[in-house]
């Protein structure tokens, strides 16, 4: 198996070391480049094709939502996970609309930092978990769902679905800002079988995130978003 291809842009060179350090030691990832400036990490992104960029939230040489969006227009394949000092719910709304895969806090353990780079390797959006469970986010979210979906009437809804009824249920809660957590609990099952259920959702619909899920859904008419 192929290395996941890994580059670092902070600002602070010993942030940069550890993580360096963290990820190399993991055996499964290389840190093929770093800068400290978001001009330089274009360029290098560009030259290096990483399949992972970690892009510190703060950086002082320019916008990181700004960077991330280039980034991700030069390279619409790679990762991003954005690391911050600390939590901003704007931010993070911003960060999940220009389609980075993780919003962390730079606080986070090593062992949690390789699980994230894996898992964003793999085509996982660690960033809906936090999205969906935060009832401000989850709310901008869901203007979002209905602004995607306004400008096309949904389909008619076909005699067979791929899904299940009970996906679909899940799906429906997720639309509505439920966290994991909360569809168990309203469903009476655990949550590994929530999470087994999203899951399928995605295999079946051929995406990569809970967000595609939902809006998919919606425009096919399997589920529907009441007004505010």
């Amino acid at each position: 198996m192929d290395a996941i291809r890994v580059m670092l842009i902070d600002e602070h060179p010993l942030f940069r070391q550890g993580c360096r350090a963290t990820l190399e030691a993991a055996g499964d990832c290389v840190v093929i480049a770093e800068s400290s400036s978001s001009r330089e990490g274009l360029d290098l992104a560009k030259q290096h094709m990483p399949d992972v960029i970690l892009i510190d939230a703060l950086l002082s040489t320019n916008d990181a939502l700004e960077l991330a969006r280039q980034l991700r227009h030069a390279s619409p394949r790679v990762a991003i996970i954005m690391l911050t000092a600390f939590e901003d719910e704007e931010q993070l709304f911003q960060t999940m609309k220009l389609g980075a895969a993780a919003y962390l806090l730079k606080g986070i353990s090593p062992e949690e930092l390789v699980d994230a780079v894996r898992k964003v390797s793999r085509g996982i959006y660690i960033i809906n978990d936090n999205v969906l469970s935060r009832p401000t986010v989850a709310k901008r979210v869901l203007r979002v769902f209905r602004e995607m979906t306004a400008e096309e009437p949904p389909e008619v809804q076909p005699l067979y679905s791929p899904l299940s009824g009970r996906e679909i249920e899940i799906l429906d809660y997720i639309a509505r800002g439920n966290s994991n957590k909360e569809i168990a609990k309203s469903l009476g099952i655990s949550d590994q079988t929530v999470k087994n259920h999203i899951t399928s959702i995605l295999k079946k619909l051929s995406v990569n995130d809970r967000t595609a899920a939902v809006v998919h859904a919606l425009r096919k008419g399997w589920i529907k978003m009441e007004s505010e």
